[in-house]
């Protein structure tokens, strides 16, 4: 499903890099394990990222928070840029690159992020809206976070981000006297712009919960795929507003 120039995984860049998603996603796992299974656990440091997301936001402190949400950044938004990766290592056969700055660059953004994520949650918390798990206590929260997030699916923003994630290559062309950094930080933004909504989800499926980090991930890879993702950015819109209507009118 990813991009079919992935091909030189061997290079250390990419061999970082993947190394970076896997220790995201083991962490995040060490963080949703169950008590009993912790001190059985043979994940090093389980007990420290267990901490993450057993602790109140008030205890665990807004650093350690924002540190949940980079991991949550790194583990489900870097698999989506992998065909914007290969595509740029692809023009290190013509052009000088330089794959660490534009990583860089992307990261970046998405750290930004995590500290807006991590200063909602302590809001939301704060208000009585979301658990210490950060899962919604409020039907009208949630009803709200599908309702926009399905709105957006339908906005002229969203078509714009998602036609650039999906044409890496003219992307790059277009911005590539900009260097590997700030092209890293455009590919964030649109990239950001692209799943914001969608990463805010977490607040209604919980924000330590796997399998709706997993198949978030998923779908935000599907969706900037040239031709599947077309497919998909619309109905999917329809489904979140459908499941908007369904809590706002107490079916659920």
């Amino acid at each position: 499903m990813i991009s079919s120039r992935i091909r030189a995984m061997g290079a250390a860049h990419w061999l970082a890099l993947f190394a970076v998603i896997l220790l995201a996603w083991g962490a995040l796992y060490a963080m949703a394990l169950p008590e009993e299974l912790r001190a059985t656990s043979r994940i090093y440091g389980a007990e420290f990222w267990a901490a993450l997301c057993t602790l109140t936001p008030d205890a665990a402190g807004f650093l350690r928070i924002t540190a949940m949400w980079m991991l949550m950044s790194a583990a489900m938004m870097a698999p989506t840029a992998l065909p914007a990766f290969a595509t740029y290592d692809d023009l290190s056969h013509s052009a000088e690159t330089d794959f660490a700055a534009l990583v860089g660059g992307y990261l970046t953004i998405w750290l930004g992020f995590s500290f807006g994520a991590a200063g909602l949650q302590f809001a939301l918390y704060q208000s009585d809206l979301v658990s210490a798990f950060g899962d919604s206590r409020s039907t009208a929260l949630s009803a709200m976070l599908l309702a926009m997030a399905g709105a957006y699916q339908f906005t002229p923003l969203k078509e714009a981000c998602l036609s650039k994630c999906r044409q890496p290559l003219s992307f790059f062309m277009a911005h590539w006297e900009e260097g590997a950094f700030r092209n890293g930080l455009r590919l964030g933004a649109v990239c950001l712009g692209c799943c914001w909504a969608l990463m805010l989800l977490g607040f209604v499926g919980g924000v330590m919960n796997l399998a709706f980090m997993g198949l978030a991930t998923i779908i935000m890879v599907v969706e900037k795929l040239p031709d599947l993702g077309r497919w998909i950015t619309k109905p999917l819109g329809l489904a979140l507003l459908a499941a908007s209507a369904w809590l706002a009118l107490g079916l659920g």
